[in-house]
């Protein structure tokens, strides 16, 4: 087959497969593992952030330095790590979380709670020096001064969503390392795509492809757009 009739092909399978009812499944599930680890990454920290961009402390230059470390780790790595725990006769094998979308939602939280952090406070650090000596002026409680702060630099905490939600829902490597690719269970869009891809099944990854790039594509779009409102 000539290439450009295999890319044809390709293309034409592709929207053919947009209707399979499994690949419906999988964009169900690839929405709730993936919304849930962006929204527990960033009810966890973005507060941190704001106290890592607030606070001075003793320690703090390391933990920035540990944030920082945690924005780059390897998603096998963590998911490998995850596994060991998880496992049958591992310190937490007792939950029996290992295979499930529950072990996916934390191997992706793990990945996106540092880049929530780190943006979050590399935001609040940018504010002028006269602005944060103003808020330590007033006489107003930590949540208060810290709700202030995100006021000022909301579209930086957008932008830690929005890179938040960019890496958990392109994430392969740990939630195939603590999720297996189930069939019906744990097989998310970027697992389907290396499946298919693997049977030189290239019509229905490109699909499984287009999918994940419009769910990127909206969400970004609608996070992006709440700057200029908030």
């Amino acid at each position: 087959m000539a290439p450009v009739g295999l890319i044809l092909d390709a293309i034409a399978d592709a929207f053919a497969s947009l209707s399979d009812p499994e690949l419906i499944e999988v964009v169900a599930l690839t929405l709730v593992v993936s919304g849930v680890a962006s929204v527990a990454s960033l009810t966890i920290g973005v507060p941190m952030g704001t106290a890592l961009g607030l606070g001075r402390f003793r320690g703090r230059s390391a933990l920035r330095v540990a944030v920082d470390v945690g924005m780059g780790l390897p998603p096998v790595l963590v998911g490998l790590a995850l596994l060991l725990l998880l496992w049958r006769s591992g310190p937490l094998g007792g939950l029996r979380l290992t295979f499930t979308p529950t072990a996916m939602m934390i191997a992706q939280f793990l990945l996106a709670v540092p880049i929530v952090v780190g943006l979050t406070a590399t935001a609040i650090e940018s504010l002028p020096a006269a602005a944060v000596e103003q808020l330590g002026a007033l006489r107003l409680s930590l949540v208060d001064r810290a709700r202030l702060a995100l006021l000022e630099v909301w579209p930086g905490v957008v932008g830690a969503a929005v890179a938040a939600f960019g890496r958990v829902v392109s994430e392969v490597g740990a939630v195939l390392i603590v999720g297996g690719n189930i069939a019906g269970e744990t097989r998310v869009l970027t697992t389907l795509i290396v499946q298919e891809s693997r049977q030189a099944q290239f019509g229905p990854a490109l699909g499984a492809g287009l999918v994940l790039l419009v769910i990127s594509l909206v969400v970004n779009v609608s996070l992006s757009r709440t700057r200029g409102r908030l």
